[in-house]
């Protein structure tokens, strides 16, 4: 295959049509050139995250629409039940990287292109190599990876004099698919909304803060949970990870959560909830995929070469019952925790000082910035303090007592800075507390 505009084949004939000429639908800053298919093909480097069915997809596409400098992210490994519809693996791939063999794969069968495996979280890679891709593109099905991508992408912003350097923005187009459903967006960071500008779009994951299932559990979902984070990893009984398809694993997690249960008087612990709250299932449909890919690889090639306004900036997609589609405009919002720019001051609003840390913990967990499991520092003049940390054993045991302390016992005013760390972002993130109400006797 040959995409150096030589006539020498005529694969790429109608993508020279599109962007060697001008048309009624082209960008204004569009200049049509055979330059254009030239750098598809050999400076774009785009970043696929995900080698699921999404990820398939948008590799096949990127492919053969010319692309041929790709990386491919994914920390999974190919299992039985993804051959129905991750049609780059086969039978004898399963228990390999996805990422690896999604990528040989694509080498072998598309001359020229050059994917780069890398069978990872997207949490080990530093600022650098993000920084040296064109356009990422995500086909995720965590959102908490997604929000984690986001606000890397957005850390890497450069502003001169509080202007933003548009030449530090990497775009970001992100697909979902849900059965029958999907949706696509395109980001572009400091510009637009972010994923964290529309958080409250997503359906509001199921998660526990740790202080609570550790220290007090009142749902049988809490003891299941306490088995999977604490328990399983101390006491680490098949020398692995948590396998949700294994009986074995499912079984043990079971017991173990039924005895945790019975100790603090709760009911409700079943063989079902259990495989419910570790598989975490997501229905997937291999015709939506490949509509939602498609649309991912028209935005990203929109926004390589501009021969065409991109998405403007979120597109629902239903087949259901026929087909509907609708696009919006998501708003960008000016006080964002993620994308507003850093010299604009975060704040966090708390009714009074007289809330408990558990209390803070829990509102930024379930509230609208639906945090993981926040670790929390208060910045003082004479030096910073730990507040709580959840990850780490010896200081988690050391300030767990201050979950039941209330602000103003901890000496956190009106105003005091707060460090939180999460793992829905690359970056620690600092935040002002702001009361709604103050006690004038502070």
């Amino acid at each position: 295959m040959n995409a150096d505009g030589n006539n020498k084949t005529r694969q790429f004939i109608y993508l020279r049509k599109i962007l060697e000429r001008a048309g009624p639908f082209c960008h204004p800053d569009f200049e049509p050139s055979p330059e254009i298919l030239n750098f598809i093909s050999n400076d774009c480097k785009i970043l696929v995250i995900g080698a699921g069915g999404l990820g398939c997809e948008l590799l096949k596409n990127l492919g053969l629409m010319g692309v041929k400098n790709m990386h491919v992210i994914d920390m999974d490994t190919i299992d039985l039940s993804n051959l129905n519809r991750q049609f780059l693996f086969r039978l004898n791939d399963i228990g390999k990287s996805k990422a690896e063999v999604a990528a040989k794969f694509i080498n072998e069968k598309i001359p020229g292109c050059k994917v780069e495996a890398h069978f990872n979280k997207i949490q080990d890679f530093d600022e650098d190599f993000y920084r040296q891709f064109t356009i990422v593109i995500c086909g995720l099905d965590s959102i908490v990876a997604r929000r984690w991508i986001n606000a890397m992408l957005v850390s890497l912003l450069i502003y001169d004099d509080e202007k933003l350097n548009q030449a530090s923005v990497i775009p970001l187009v992100d697909g979902g698919t849900e059965g029958f459903k999907g949706n696509v967006r395109v980001i572009l960071p400091g510009l637009t909304a972010c994923i964290e500008c529309t958080l409250d779009l997503f359906p509001p994951q199921v998660t526990y803060p740790l202080c609570t299932i550790a220290s007090t559990p009142r749902l049988p979902e809490h003891c299941i949970e306490f088995v999977k984070i604490v328990q399983w990893s101390k006491e680490n009984p098949f020398d692995t990870i948590i396998d949700g398809d294994d009986p074995n694993h499912i079984n043990w997690i079971f017991e173990k959560a039924q005895e945790r249960a019975s100790l603090f008087g709760i009911s409700g612990v079943s063989y079902r909830l259990v495989q419910g709250v570790i598989k975490n299932i997501i229905p997937a449909v291999a015709s939506t995929n490949a509509v939602i890919a498609a649309a991912c690889v028209t935005e990203a090639f929109k926004l390589a070469s501009s021969c065409c306004a991109t998405l403007n900036n979120y597109m629902m997609f239903n087949d259901v019952d026929g087909v509907y589609t609708y696009t919006y405009e998501a708003e960008k919002k000016d006080d964002c925790i993620v994308c507003s720019p850093a010299f604009r001051p975060k704040y966090v609003d708390v009714p009074h000082d007289g809330m408990k840390l558990s209390e803070i913990i829990e509102y930024l967990s379930e509230n609208q910035y639906q945090m993981k499991n926040p670790g929390i520092v208060a910045v003082f003049p004479e030096k910073n303090r730990t507040l709580y940390i959840s990850n780490v054993p010896s200081i988690e045991k050391t300030t767990k007592d201050n979950l039941k302390k209330t602000l103003k016992e901890l000496n956190l005013i009106n105003g005091t800075k707060l460090i939180i760390t999460d793992s829905t972002r690359p970056l620690p993130l600092e935040i002002i507390l702001r009361f709604s109400e103050i006690n004038n006797e502070t």
